[in-house]
């Protein structure tokens, strides 16, 4: 975790520079790299060695997903907002606390199986319905806590970098 963090402070200004540069430029074949790019970085990252998605941020939860995790819990929509979710500055709906109430001591989520859309879809790599170049800001929010998403932008950049 430490190589992280050394890893991402040297690069972080380079990365985001680069993120700005490409969220500006229309890349064809864009899937197909981002394909090969989540497949680099997950050769290089095990997610359970880390768990800071599930630590040090929190997932937007929809309206299913509180119907359904509160089902599971036997609780009423109301009773599991009230007892761990909250309103955030940007009107999401997130955690109350960090790390999440659901990571176990092995980095495992309890309710992976039901689990928020949002975590099912973290770190948001591979989406056909995702224009790559408008999710720079997430990518460059994300890497500071995701070795993957380092990894990711570390790959795209390698892949077209030098021609934005």
């Amino acid at each position: 975790m430490l190589r992280f963090k050394r890893r991402y402070g040297k690069r972080k200004v380079e990365l985001t520079k680069f993120l700005k540069k490409f969220s500006r430029t229309k890349k064809r074949g864009i899937f197909k790299m981002a394909v090969e790019a989540d497949q680099y970085a997950w050769s290089q990252v095990q997610c359970l060695d880390c768990g800071n998605c599930c630590k040090r941020m929190t997932p937007t939860f929809t309206k299913q997903d509180i119907k359904r995790i509160s089902a599971h819990f036997g609780e009423t929509p109301k009773e599991f907002y009230d007892k761990w979710l909250k309103l955030d500055d940007n009107k999401d709906v997130v955690n109350k606390t960090q790390p999440c109430q659901f990571i176990g001591p092995d980095n495992k989520c309890s309710i992976y199986e039901i689990r928020p859309v949002d975590c099912a879809q973290f770190p948001h790599f591979v989406r056909k319905d995702v224009k790559y170049q408008a999710e720079q800001k997430v990518y460059a929010t994300n890497m500071e806590y995701c070795p993957a998403t380092l990894a990711f932008v570390e790959k795209l950049e390698a892949t077209i970098g030098a021609d934005l």
